[in-house]
């Protein structure tokens, strides 16, 4: 079993139902999935883009991510309906709770000049989304195999009714948010 999937059965629950005052457990707010999503804008001048942003993403994650298209046109930025524009990679059980671990404590703090993920980026329902700027901060990316440094977006979604459910359960989890 995922080391943080135990810390949350053993640490994480027994916190929230103290906190928060569940009657029962299933009460308890858990993260119901991640997904990681990685728009790739030069897919349309360069073919080879997308092929390259799936390999990294697919290494990043341990699952072989979707590839997005444009549901629509649009003039101003040369986008056709139908173009290749990124890939993205929901992340469920297992492999959730593994990516959560490896990007909370491995990946995040290898960030230049980190000081922990911002506290604001709740959508009012209890997910929370933070933006990577590059994927060498995953050490399973080889720096000489990368062509271009891409972001990507990682988005937890909880079982939270309110963003302060959330602050907490990340909080308890490992997640490095800033202190306001």
């Amino acid at each position: 079993m995922a080391r943080l999937k135990d810390a949350y059965k053993e640490k994480v629950i027994p916190a929230m139902m103290e906190k928060f005052k569940y009657n029962n457990v299933n009460q308890v707010p858990r993260l119901e999935k991640i997904v990681v999503n990685m728009g790739v804008g030069d897919a349309k001048d360069n073919p080879k883009a997308i092929e390259s942003a799936v390999k990294d993403l697919t290494i990043i994650t341990g699952q072989k991510p979707m590839v997005t298209i444009a549901k629509k046109s649009i003039a101003n930025f040369k986008l056709r309906a139908g173009m290749k524009i990124g890939c993205k990679v929901t992340l469920r059980g297992e492999r959730m709770y593994e990516f959560a671990d490896r990007f909370m404590n491995i990946a995040l703090p290898r960030v230049r000049d980190f000081r922990g993920v911002s506290a604001d980026s709740f959508d009012g329902r209890g997910n929370y989304s933070v933006g990577v700027k590059e994927q060498l901060i995953f050490p399973e990316i080889v720096y000489d195999d990368v062509d271009t440094i891409r972001g990507m977006n990682v988005c937890f979604v909880t079982t939270a009714k309110t963003d302060e459910e959330a602050k907490e359960l990340l909080d308890y989890m490992g997640m490095p948010l800033k202190k306001a």
